[in-house]
C-alpha cells in the first residue's frame, strides 16, 4: 500500500515537474520561438556604389548570419560571421563585391540567413532567409541642354528647355545656388522638359544646374549656361510720421489679430510689416508655386499691361527702410508695379488663365492671382471688388476685378505682381513684347526646330 502511494507521490512529482519544465519553455527568453527580424532599406535597384543598409535583430541574439549575392549563372557568399557571444542586432553596410563590374545580369538576388541562440527547435535555434530582387542599374541618366534663354537680370527671368531620358528616372528638377528647386514640365516629346527660372532681387547671385536622378540613385547635372545681369534696385529711406502711424496703421491695428492688444503705434506697425506681411506673402509662394505634370507643346504669352492708361506710382524692387525720429525701424521690399488710373478702374489683363485665388489677403486686400501656365502667375492686390472666383478660366481682356485701397494701400491703385514657382520677377520684363520675343518665343521655336532635327 505504502509503495503505491509512493509511487502516486513520484507520479504527481513528475508530471508538476513536466508542467513546470513545459511552462518554463514556453515562457523563457532562452527557447524563445520568434525568427530573427531582417530588413533592408532599398528602392528596389542597385548601382553598386552606395552600400545596401541591412540590420538584423533577434531578442536571444544572433548566433550567426550570412549574405550572399545570386546571379543568373552564380553564387557566392559576400559576407559570413558566427559569434561566440550573441548579439541582439546588426547592423550592416554590405559594399558591392569586387568583381561588380564584371556582373552583367540586370537583375540580382540578395539572399539574408540569419540563425538566433535559441534552444527552441531541439537546442538549433530560429531561423530564415529573406531575399531581395534588386534591378542593377549602373548607368547616369542622360541630360544635356536643348535652349535656353542668353542672360538673366536680378529680379528677372529666363527659359530653358533640355533633355533627360533614363528608363529608372526618378526625379527631374532644377536647383539654385540659394536652395530653390525650380520643376520642370515635360515638353514638346517624350524625354524634353522645359521650365521658367527666376533670380530673386534679395540674392547676389543666380547660378542653376538641371538634376536628373534614376531610382538607383545615379545622378547627372549640368549648369545652364545663362549671362547674368546685375541690375540694381532704388533704396528708399521712410520717415514714419505720426499721422500715418495714428491712421493707417491704427486702422489695420484693428483688422490683425497679431495687433490685438498692442498700443504702441511703432510696435503695431513692425507687427504689420514683417510678421504680417510675412505671413501674406507665404500664403502667396504657397499658392504660385505649383506647376503642371501634363506634356506641353508650347507656351504664348502677351505683354502685360492690365490697366489702360495708367501711370506707374511705385517700382517693383523697391528697398525700404523705414525711421522715426532717425532710428530704424523696420524694413520691406516692394515685390510689385503700383499702377494708378481712376479710381476703381477695371482691370483687364491681356492674356487669360486659371484664376488660382480670389480672396482678401491681408496687406494686399482683396486679391486674384492668375495662372497662366509654366509655373507663372500674375496678382492682382488692393482690389475694390473681384469679378472671378477660384477654378475660373478667365479670357484675354477680360475684366477680373477694379482698382481699389484695400489692405495696406494709401490710395487708389493696382498692385501688379508677377510670380515665377513662388518668386516675384521684375514686371517690366512681362511688358516688353521684345523681351518676350527674345527670352520666350524664340527659345520655345529654337528648341522645338532642335528637337525635330534629332
Amino acid at each position: 500500500m505504502r509503495q503505491k502511494k509512493n509511487s502516486s507521490f513520484t507520479g504527481l512529482v513528475f508530471f508538476v515537474a513536466l508542467i513546470v519544465a513545459i511552462i518554463y519553455v514556453y515562457s523563457s527568453k532562452t527557447f524563445e520561438r520568434d525568427i530573427p527580424n531582417i530588413t533592408m532599406k532599398n528602392n528596389g535597384y542597385w548601382n553598386f556604389k552606395k552600400p545596401l543598409a541591412i540590420s538584423i535583430e533577434d531578442e536571444s541574439g544572433l548566433q550567426s548570419y550570412s549574405i550572399s549575392i545570386k546571379t543568373k549563372d552564380d553564387e557566392s557568399v559576400l559576407e559570413y560571421e558566427k559569434f561566440i557571444i550573441a548579439k541582439e542586432s546588426m547592423s550592416i553596410k554590405l559594399a558591392a563585391p569586387k568583381n561588380a563590374y564584371a556582373i552583367k545580369d540586370k537583375e540580382i538576388v540578395i539572399s539574408i540567413s540569419a540563425n538566433d541562440a535559441s534552444k527552441w527547435n531541439f537546442l538549433n535555434g530560429n531561423s530564415i532567409v529573406k531575399e531581395y530582387k534588386l534591378k542593377i542599374d549602373r548607368r547616369r541618366p542622360q541630360l544635356n541642354n536643348v535652349a535656353n534663354s542668353y542672360k538673366i537680370k536680378k529680379g528677372g527671368a529666363a527659359l530653358v528647355v533640355f533633355k533627360a531620358r533614363d528608363d529608372n528616372m526618378q526625379d527631374i528638377y532644377i536647383e539654385t545656388n540659394f536652395d530653390k528647386k525650380f520643376k520642370v514640365q515635360p515638353f514638346y516629346k517624350d524625354g524634353y522638359y522645359i521650365s521658367l527660372l527666376a533670380w530673386p532681387i534679395t540674392e547676389k547671385t543666380f547660378r542653376a544646374t538641371i538634376v536628373a536622378k534614376d531610382f538607383a540613385g545615379n545622378i547627372s547635372k549640368t549648369q545652364v549656361p545663362l549671362y547674368l545681369k546685375d541690375k540694381a534696385y532704388r533704396l528708399s529711406n521712410i520717415k514714419l510720421s505720426d499721422k500715418f502711424l495714428n491712421g493707417k496703421i491704427a486702422q489695420l491695428a484693428e483688422e490683425f489679430a497679431e495687433t490685438q492688444g498692442v498700443t504702441n503705434s511703432l510696435e503695431q506697425f513692425k507687427i504689420i510689416n514683417e510678421d504680417i506681411r510675412a505671413k501674406n506673402e507665404e500664403l502667396i509662394h504657397q499658392i504660385t508655386s505649383k506647376i503642371d505634370d501634363e506634356m506641353i507643346s508650347d507656351f504664348k504669352i502677351d505683354k502685360m499691361y492690365p490697366l489702360k492708361n495708367a501711370a506707374i506710382v511705385a517700382y517693383f524692387g523697391d528697398h525700404r527702410k523705414y525711421s522715426y525720429d532717425g532710428e530704424f525701424i523696420s524694413e520691406a521690399y516692394h515685390l510689385g508695379l503700383d499702377m494708378a488710373s481712376n479710381a476703381m478702374a477695371q482691370i483687364k489683363p491681356q492674356n487669360g488663365g486659371k484664376v488660382v485665388y480670389s480672396d482678401y489677403n491681408g496687406l494686399y486686400g482683396n486679391m486674384p492671382i492668375i495662372h497662366h501656365g509654366l509655373g507663372l502667375y500674375t496678382l492682382y492686390g488692393h482690389c475694390s471688388s473681384t469679378n472671378v472666383n477660384i477654378g475660373d478660366e478667365t479670357k484675354e481682356g477680360e475684366h477680373i476685378s477694379n482698382t481699389g485701397k484695400s489692405g495696406y494701400a494709401m490710395g487708389d491703385h493696382l498692385h501688379f505682381g508677377i510670380l515665377i514657382q513662388g518668386i516675384e520677377v521684375r514686371p517690366a520684363e512681362w511688358m516688353d513684347s521684345t523681351w518676350i520675343k527674345l527670352n520666350i518665343n524664340d527659345i520655345i521655336k529654337d528648341a522645338k526646330d532642335i528637337i525635330d532635327r534629332s
